[in-house]
């Protein structure tokens, strides 16, 4: 149920990124590893069984840090405008 929940959250992520990007396409420059986070999110809704748990671990200990850092400069840029 835990890694169901991870991987939701990830499902998410990547097409919350995907729809920054098609409407605002700076945001692109903005964040770290832009296209693999989305083909990430695209893997797991379509290929599901090709993802390891090994590699879901990494990205939450790895990835996730540098992309909740730049989400919270996206943000405070939004809200001092």
């Amino acid at each position: 149920m835990l890694r169901a929940a991870v991987e939701r959250n990830f499902e998410i992520i990547g097409e919350a990124l995907s729809q920054a990007v098609r409407h605002f396409p700076a945001v692109a420059d903005r964040v770290t590893d832009e296209e693999q986070i989305i083909s990430f999110r695209n893997r797991l809704i379509h290929g599901y069984a090709t993802v390891s748990n090994a590699l879901v671990w990494e990205i939450v200990q790895k990835k996730l840090p540098v992309l909740r850092m730049e989400v919270a400069s996206l943000l405070g840029e939004s809200t001092e405008t």
